[in-house]
């Protein structure tokens, strides 16, 4: 039996998604209360939601956070760390609020939150606050005892965030045919979010060209290049790309998009591309459609050989992490002195958010087009 491991204060860990879809019935409903408030009309909401009748109307997510609250439960039962898990999403069922009302009926009081996104930015780390808050607030109204919930920090650049991405990266690379693979370009693809967005990510002194949200995504970008050359022996040249645009022409947003990147590698006679989802914990819809099947055709269009390297998804490495992320946070509420865990040159994130971070809600796009925590 391994030593039993202390989590005190804490007393349960939340897994917090964004939520999708499990049929077709259910796809309308579900981008409807991804945009409510909008005013966008159904008619809509059934052009946006062809991207899960391709698939369908199933959402991947789902199933793959079950796949992670899997992994989790084993690696903390195999390391002697007694933390229930939990799982709830802010925009389908198990709904949060739902979730935290039955965490509150076990008679949990101190609860962690791991949310499925990695990176600094609004939607990927201040949303997923305020829903818990609005979520609190409810619990609160209905006279029930609301428990003391922190968020973990970041943890893109935790070393079992980045090895399955560095391994899916060479996995794709020798994947491809080997007259083309040493000069096979790497293209790190995240969400695009606006330009304003993301200019106001991270704390107040990151804030400007990019914020912390272009800045982190570089750093694991070059993190993941560097190995893959050490591990090789061969320089792929690589860049930062992004993908899922939904916003209205006029507002700007991140660029260049995967496609428009992966036409003008193919113009300048780049043989191969790897695409490498570096700003998704999970093959989730976005990955699916956007990469697999969207950036896939454009690339086959042009004779351009591509490949689409694995999320982290429910990988022993990250279950590792989110356990030692979990112990690590203990350490700091309990007073002990601890070095948390982190590679590059950005070191580990703050465990609280700073006054300033991520103050500006994106603007919001014209319409949701898949799992994503800018829609």
């Amino acid at each position: 039996m391994p030593d039993v491991l202390d989590a005190t204060p804490y007393d349960a860990l939340l897994l917090l998604s964004f939520g999708g879809p499990e049929g077709p019935d259910e796809v309308v409903p579900f981008l409807e209360n991804v945009t409510r408030g909008r005013g966008i009309p159904k008619e809509r909401l059934k052009e946006v939601g062809q991207h899960y009748f391709l698939f369908g109307g199933i959402s991947p997510i789902n199933d793959q956070n079950r796949a992670l609250l899997d992994a989790l439960r084993k690696d903390f039962a195999d390391h002697g760390l007694d933390l229930p898990v939990y799982w709830g999403n802010r925009n389908w069922a198990p709904y949060l609020t739902d979730t935290l009302r039955e965490m509150v009926a076990d008679g949990r009081r101190r609860i962690l939150v791991l949310a499925t996104s990695a990176y600094a930015s609004y939607s990927g780390c201040r949303q997923y606050r305020e829903n818990l808050a609005d979520s609190l607030a409810t619990l609160e109204a209905e006279g029930l005892e609301v428990p003391k919930v922190d968020k973990l920090r970041h943890y893109f650049n935790h070393p079992g965030f980045l090895e399955p991405m560095i391994d899916g990266v060479l996995e794709s690379l020798a994947d491809l045919p080997e007259d083309v693979r040493d000069g096979a370009h790497l293209a790190f693809s995240t969400h695009s979010i606006p330009t304003a967005a993301a200019d106001s990510s991270g704390p107040a002194e990151d804030h400007g060209d990019g914020g912390a949200y272009v800045e982190e995504h570089l750093d694991v970008a070059r993190l993941i290049a560097d190995a893959v050359r050490e591990r090789t022996g061969i320089d792929h040249p690589w860049q930062l790309v992004y993908q899922s645009r939904s916003g209205a022409p006029h507002i700007p947003w991140l660029e260049p998009d995967i496609c428009d990147h992966l036409e003008e590698r193919h113009k300048a006679g780049v043989p191969a591309v790897v695409m490498a989802p570096i700003g998704f914990v999970s093959d989730h819809m976005e990955v699916l459609y956007d990469l697999d099947t969207e950036a896939t055709a454009k690339a086959e269009e042009l004779g351009l050989p591509v490949r689409r390297s694995a999320t982290v998804g429910a990988d022993p490495r990250f279950a590792a992490a989110v356990r030692e992320l979990v112990l690590e946070r203990v350490a700091v509420e309990s007073g002990r002195q601890v070095t948390p865990c982190a590679l590059g040159a950005l070191g580990a994130g703050h465990n609280v958010c700073p006054v300033g971070c991520c103050p500006a809600r994106a603007p919001r796009p014209a319409a949701a087009g898949a799992d994503s925590p800018y829609a």
